[in-house]
């Protein structure tokens, strides 16, 4: 694709004097150079991913790529990174594109920018596949510019050279891009010609994180790393979802504490600002408060269980004429629990306000923050730092919004940390769901698939519900549907030829602090099926294996599920007690297939001790990167399948650290993970997501065979053996 800067008006311009600065410019009648075409029509072809693409295409282009004065390169990317690895593989884009060692790349992560309207929201795997094409486009238009350079000052025709390791060559010639900024930054240049190669270098070859080395050595900053001004803060918060403060009982005496700064009300709770952290969490605990209600206080497990299976719609065929099989399954509370807990820095004065915070949607907290100090949102400046770790909870800004709502109070900067507890407690969740399963079969064939799913209404109010809002009139789904309606039909999907399929969600609005978490409906809805699928396979005597082949929609589906049936040595005899499962799954324009060992000889602790995992993500732009998101997807679905869960009791989780939200350890975790990314094709397909459903579905397929016992809730092993903390 070569695009003439006169039409698509890039415009280079000179930021500081030795300085080249690219970005992609688009004029109010032409089309974004870098958007992804129109997703297609049919409604079962359209994806979550999709949506956000069309939602950003209009500023798509407005990302700038810098060449810097030491021949390296900057990018200052619009989206979060929270460990998932995407400052490495944008890095890897923009060397790949202007011939650059990836050493010599830095990926800056922008602050909020409310120019880019949608195209700042990091979620539904759609970083890589919104960007590809934008930093391709910014990156060989520094290249262009480089080499246009170079050839007005050697009086050659610009076709006669080329790039390589940082630096544009000629026969007789060579000039670091160092040497050529200040030249390549000139106005009067003159046109030139942006081509995205066509072959990678770097691209598709596994790749090291560009801060591995600093984040396993503690050089890594995170929000509470930054040397910036503010006094350590923590918050009392009431003993109930969403409950507030009646009457604070001993706030002087608290204020009189050693190292106690300040004692303020808010609407989450009461803040103590103090000179360490350690002072500020001691006065947390001496506050005496009286609380009013929450909004779920007469709710526990059995009320919101009993809620959600008389939710479930009913199943539209009825089992006559043909056989049919039933299912149930349910699906406990599930924390995020990312390494670092919500943590916020607010700097408030009368006329301005700045945060600091990991952030994936960091327009919509600009916006809602400054509605919330009464000042206009460009006198609120947003810092998005890398965050550690998210699955969708730092969607959220609930710490920015309480920081700079407490720095307001106090007339004081903050530095905000919520305690594990109060992580567990009261931040976001997945929600709770009942799935309810029907198909019937004749012949061999199934001739109609039936989900049924209630959940506990999942909180979209983090940003994703403005776009869709927004491109609501372009969506075949249809505008009228609901923001959780249309998530779940543009992410869940059958990937089998199962005659009549529906799936249907329905939600019960119960106030609880839920949000998005990883794969979001798809772990336990996908999760569910994989599990129906195997036992449907059992009634009609098929194999697992053999009868996903024989009803998988697509060769590229089939070619994944061969991987990993031939490398696991899908059939082997194992011990009583062990057995294999298999799950499958697309989503993201990509499609995974894994295979799992599992030793259930102590049904009450299984371990699984092996897994063969294979997946294909059109074009792997870093298949090191890949590999980490479904070692990742494994460990989750380990984990929330067989132990690790929220009990609700009197309107809060009882899960108060990770010795009671019992996620998998090093010794839970398998010693044999096999991961096989297929051959690349066409452009990249969604990662973060896509390993947990069919793992989840492996797993739990597993064990039933080891066991023989059909499970039906989740986690499998779900005991309260710890004592709760004190609310």
């Amino acid at each position: 694709m070569s695009i003439p800067t006169n039409r698509r008006r890039f415009l280079a311009y000179l930021v500081a004097a030795p300085t080249l600065t690219v970005a992609a410019k688009i004029g109010t009648a032409e089309p974004a150079l870098a958007a992804v075409p129109t997703p297609p029509a049919p409604a079962d072809l359209l994806d979550l991913g999709d949506i956000l693409i069309l939602a950003g295409a209009p500023t798509a282009n407005l990302l700038t790529l810098t060449v810097d004065e030491d021949g390296g390169a900057t990018l200052h990317l619009p989206r979060a990174e929270v460990g998932q690895g995407i400052t490495t593989a944008t890095a890897m884009l923009v060397a790949d594109e202007l011939d650059l060692p990836l050493a010599l790349v830095r990926v800056v992560l922008d602050d909020a920018r409310p120019e880019l309207l949608f195209n700042q929201l990091t979620g539904g795997s759609n970083t890589i596949r919104s960007v590809y094409r934008p930093v391709r486009t910014a990156a060989a238009a520094a290249r262009a510019r480089l080499v246009a350079a170079a050839a007005a000052r050697w009086g050659v025709p610009a076709t006669t050279l080329r790039t390589e390791d940082g630096a544009v060559l000629g026969q007789d010639h060579r000039a670091t891009y160092a040497e050529l900024t200040r030249d390549a930054a000139r106005t009067d240049l003159g046109p030139t010609t942006v081509t995205p190669k066509s072959e990678h270098r770097i691209v598709g070859t596994p790749t090291s994180r560009v801060d591995a080395r600093a984040m396993v050595t503690g050089r890594q900053r995170y929000t509470l790393d930054l040397d910036l001004p503010g006094h350590p803060t923590m918050v009392r918060r009431p003993p109930t979802i969403n409950g507030t403060v009646r009457r604070v009982h001993n706030a002087e005496a608290v204020k009189a504490m050693p190292g106690v700064v300040d004692v303020v009300v808010v609407e989450t709770g009461v803040a103590v600002l103090a000179e360490t952290f350690g002072q500020a969490q001691q006065g947390k605990d001496a506050l005496e408060v009286s609380w009013n209600p929450g909004t779920v206080d007469d709710e526990d497990d059995d009320t919101i269980r009993r809620k959600l299976r008389a939710a479930a719609l009913p199943f539209v065929v009825p089992p006559l004429l043909t056989q049919y099989q039933d299912a149930e399954f349910d699906f406990a509370f599930v924390s995020h629990a990312p390494l670092e807990s919500n943590t916020a820095i607010a700097d408030v004065r009368a006329d301005r306000a700045e945060i600091w915070a990991g952030l994936k949607s960091p327009i919509v907290a600009q916006q809602t923050i400054a509605a919330e100090l009464g000042l206009p949102q460009h006198r609120v400046k947003v810092h998005v730092v890398q965050g550690g770790g998210s699955f969708g909870r730092r969607l959220f800004f609930d710490a920015a919004l309480e920081a700079a709502r407490i720095s307001k109070a106090a007339g004081r900067p903050v530095k905000l940390l919520w305690s594990r507890i109060d992580d567990m407690r009261h931040g976001r969740t997945r929600a709770a769901s009942h799935h309810k399963l029907r198909a019937t079969f004749a012949l061999g064939n199934v001739l109609t698939f039936e989900h049924r799913v209630a959940s506990v209404e999942t909180d979209f109010g983090h940003g994703l519900g403005e776009i869709l809002t927004a491109t609501a009139a372009e969506l075949p789904v249809g505008g009228n549907l609901s923001f959780a309606q249309t998530v779940f039909l543009t992410t869940i999907k059958s990937p089998y030829h199962f005659g009549v399929t529906t799936q249907l969600l329905n939600e019960v609005p119960l106030r609880m602090h839920t949000g998005s978490w990883r794969s979001v409906y798809s772990a336990n809805t996908r999760g569910a099926e994989e599990i129906f699928v195997d036992e449907l396979a059992r009634r009609l005597r098929r194999d697992p294996v053999a009868f996903r082949r024989a009803f998988l929609k697509t060769a590229r589906q089939r070619a994944v599920l061969d991987k990993v049936a031939v490398e696991g040595q899908w059939g082997k005899a194992l011990p009583a007690g062990f057995a294999q499962g298999v799950g499958f799954h697309e989503e993201y324009k990509s499609c995974t297939a894994c295979l799992v060992e599992i030793d259930a000889r102590d049904r009450a602790h299984p371990r699984v001790t092996r897994a063969v995992i294979a997946a294909d993500y059109g074009l792997p732009v870093n298949p090191r990167g890949l590999e980490a998101q479904l070692l990742g997807g494994l460990t989750d679905a380990i984990s929330t399948t067989l132990t690790a869960g929220l009990h609700i009791d009197r309107g809060l989780p009882l899960e108060g650290s990770y010795s009671q939200f019992h996620y998998a350890r090093q010794a839970d975790s398998p010693t044999d993970v096999r991961i096989f990314i297929m051959p690349p094709s066409g452009e990249p397909g969604g990662a973060g997501e896509l390993g947990v459903p069919a793992a989840v579905g492996a797993i739990a397929n597993a064990y039933a065979r080891a066991t023989g016992v059909k499970p039906r809730s989740f986690p499998i092993n779900f005991p309260v053996d710890f004592e709760p903390f004190p609310r």
